[in-house]
């Protein structure tokens, strides 16, 4: 009897997550409110940051705090050319200029010589967005005393680093702002959803106004009863009246907020992020003792950082193999395993290319490593023969 399919990545989803998805939809309220916040509160404490802002995507993330830094029409951004589109999109949508650095052999991040080599040839660079790539963190060291030198804002990518640690804090502590992304796959869910964190006051107030509209008090905030010692934002007029209809638009912004729905996901998934975490560092041992003596390589680990494990990526020896990389993952498939490439870099996109007239061998090592990966199936709730499966199947086919 065949075994059935597995996939590459399922949600670890229990009872807790669904009994407070129940209480918000029979509490009426379902949009931004009291989960929201709680969220936000237990999600700042968890990552030793004095802020954190729900919205409802990474990409609504990055957007924001680019936005908050300043990034104008004309602006550079520098960041890598291993990751998804949103990495770089958000740049565009503030009429700024993404400038690509290549990525390190061994951990996939920025290439901390090339992005100091990068920040002293190219005018105009006004941040720098690292990515954290597989849940392993950048070399932040080196990087934020880049940014000192050149007087520059960080903002880390952390889609994928969510619990990770650089020299034993936690990232989301390390720059100026931090962004996660809670999609489906991800080591966290609320299905879509992210989170930014920072200890910028400024920062935080102006991404609270630039999720929603830009306005200056949203619904759930005009829910709440206020006393007479509190002003209403028009002309300081003392008001008392519960259920507040008044607001002000305030600046231009968007509609990022997160639901109330997506947040109770959230609040039982992050009680839950190192228990998650810990079940992924299991199953990545396993993989890299189960394909010792195989032509590929298992991902390395700076010692600097602990790894989240949301990506377990593989790099095969192609020329010890007869066959390509793609032809390795349609076996995988038809062997009933689900992999993945993480990621075609950004520069061999025909967006990417007709914008900035890219060639493929600009960037070699993110070319290189491409060529090579794959991902392999690692989530929380995999069981050990169904690990054993990926190793044995992989063996066989290598073998």
């Amino acid at each position: 009897m065949n075994n059935p399919f597995l996939p590459f990545a399922l949600p670890c989803l229990a009872e807790e997550e669904i009994n407070e998805v129940v209480d918000t939809l029979r509490s009426g309220w379902l949009t931004t409110g009291p989960k929201t916040r709680r969220f936000e509160q237990e999600f700042a404490e968890f990552v030793g940051a004095h802020y954190a802002l729900a919205v409802n995507s990474c990409t609504a993330g990055l957007h924001l705090a680019l936005e908050a830094i300043g990034i104008q029409p004309g602006d550079k951004v520098v960041t890598s050319p291993y990751t998804f589109t949103a990495t770089a999109e958000v740049i565009r949508y503030l009429g700024a200029d993404p400038v690509f650095v290549d990525i390190h052999p061994h951990t996939f991040n920025l290439d901390v010589q090339q992005l100091a080599v990068t920040l002293s040839k190219i005018k105009g660079i006004k941040a720098i967005l690292p990515v954290h790539f597989g849940g392993q963190a950048c070399e932040m060291a080196p990087i934020l005393q880049l940014a000192k030198d050149w007087e520059l804002p960080v903002i880390e990518d952390a889609a994928h680093a969510l619990p990770t640690y650089y020299r034993g804090k936690p990232v989301g502590s390390l720059g100026d702002l931090t962004v996660y992304s809670f999609y489906v796959t991800k080591t966290l869910t609320t299905g879509e959803g992210g989170m930014v964190v920072t200890d910028r006051a400024d920062y935080a107030e102006r991404i609270k106004l630039t999720r929603l509209h830009g306005i200056s008090r949203d619904s759930f905030q005009r829910s709440q009863p206020v006393d007479g010692s509190e002003s209403d934002v028009k002309d300081n007029i003392k008001t008392s009246i519960p259920n507040s209809w008044y607001y002000e638009v305030v600046m231009p912004g968007f509609k990022y907020n997160m639901t109330d729905i997506a947040a109770a996901l959230g609040i039982h998934q992050l009680r839950k992020a190192l228990i998650f975490r810990q079940r992924r560092a299991e199953i990545a041992q396993q993989y890299t003792e189960g394909l010792q003596g195989l032509p590929l390589t298992t991902p390395y680990v700076h010692p600097d950082s602990s790894h989240a494990w949301h990506l377990y990526v593989i790099q095969l020896h192609l020329d010890s193999i007869n066959f390509s990389r793609d032809r390795f993952i349609e076996k995988m498939t038809e062997a009933g395993i689900g992999v993945s490439v993480h990621f075609i870099p950004l520069h061999l996109h025909p967006h990417w290319k007709a914008q900035y007239g890219f060639l493929p061998e600009d960037f070699p090592i993110a070319l290189q490593v491409y060529q090579r990966a794959v991902s392999l199936p690692i989530y929380p709730s995999m069981t050990d023969e169904q690990v054993h499966r990926v190793i044995d199947t992989v063996r066989k086919i290598l073998g």
